[in-house]
């Protein structure tokens, strides 16, 4: 009987479907951690921007001056609400990159389970085979024995 290797195919792609889902999902992670730190910057950048332009109108400034502020606070908005958007989805695309990671981790659990089965299912029937080879071995033996010297049983 031969030993079972049709699994080991199947096995290598399942494992690196997971593997790709895995490198997936750290990509993934990079592209979040990266634009959450992009958001800090904005928001960085629009505080001290506020706190400027709060000091410097305790000095007096000009209508055309205030409008400038306004707009270009209006564009930092536009840029963290921009942030926001893309951070909801680089956290959707990590969510189903999880998943992802999940279903070929259980994917390739259920097939190496299977294949263990397979194994030992394939180790007990060698068993049996050579069990049952020694047996009729003896079993000839003996009957050779006992053939070849009649004399020698006993009633």
């Amino acid at each position: 009987m031969n030993k079972p290797t049709q699994l080991t195919t199947v096995l290598e792609v399942c494992t690196q479907r997971r593997d790709e889902a895995l490198q997936a999902l750290g990509q993934a992670q990079r592209e979040l951690q990266q634009a959450q730190q992009q958001m800090l910057q904005l928001q960085g950048y629009t505080a001290e921007s506020i706190q400027r332009w709060s000091q410097r109108a305790t000095q007096g400034i000009s209508v055309t001056l205030l409008r400038t502020q306004h707009q270009f606070l209006d564009k930092l908005d536009n840029a963290v609400a921009f942030q926001n958007g893309v951070l909801q989805r680089l956290q959707l695309q990590v969510e189903h990159c999880q998943q992802q990671v999940i279903h070929a981790e259980r994917e390739l659990a259920s097939l190496q389970k299977y294949a263990e089965r397979k194994e030992k299912a394939w180790q007990h029937q060698l068993q049996r085979q050579e069990q049952k080879s020694n047996d009729e071995m003896a079993a000839n033996l003996h009957r050779q024995n006992t053939a070849a010297t009649p004399w020698k049983q006993s009633s």
